[in-house]
């Protein structure tokens, strides 16, 4: 049961942005511009780096939903998603995808953490400095956004069907509606 009142039944972050929707307003277009907006790093991708930071934050309604977005996103390559979940340094992913990964979980430890070195692993790799500061970014809105969602405990779905749902939904629809949308 979550801390606040906010709509019964209205899993995770939904429920908070019911509760408060002139800022839920504004966490959404932010989640929009960084996991649909334009980015040298793939949809896909930014929704890997959003399960993958949440899960390191124990947070299992945004690792469980960003995860099924993820793997809608990668379609035929769906199982990268549970590789990385489950040990980002043995998945089948690129070495760069790789080294962002790391950043970002340095990010979702403190900023701080991110050193010279880590930056200059994921130049060799290839990463740009947009796709530096996208998956810095991404790390550091989602650790927000996990603690807002657990810090008022909301409500996490059990059954795996939802997340499936969900995922669906925010692949396919983004994260504003329509007629929000610029």
């Amino acid at each position: 049961m979550a801390h606040i009142q906010v709509p019964t039944g209205v899993p995770g972050i939904r429920s908070l942005v019911m509760f408060r929707p002139e800022t839920g307003e504004h966490l959404y277009n932010l989640a929009q511009a960084l996991l649909r907006g334009v980015s040298p790093l793939t949809e896909a991708e930014r929704e890997l780096i959003a399960a993958y930071v949440s899960g390191r934050n124990e947070c299992m309604f945004c690792m469980s939903s960003h995860a099924a977005a993820s793997r809608c996103l990668y379609g035929e390559e769906r199982n990268v998603v549970d590789e990385v979940l489950n040990d980002a340094d043995r998945a089948n992913i690129t070495p760069k995808l790789k080294s962002l990964l790391h950043i970002a979980g340095r990010v979702q430890i403190l900023g701080k953490e991110v050193t010279q070195n880590d930056i200059d692993d994921a130049r060799s790799e290839g990463a740009t400095d947009e796709e530096i500061h996208d998956a810095v970014l991404i790390a550091a809105t989602f650790s927000m956004f996990n603690r807002y969602v657990d810090g008022l405990a909301s409500f996490t779905p059990n059954d795996a069907s939802a997340y499936e749902a969900m995922g669906e939904r925010m692949a396919y629809n983004g994260y504003v509606s329509p007629q929000k949308q610029l």
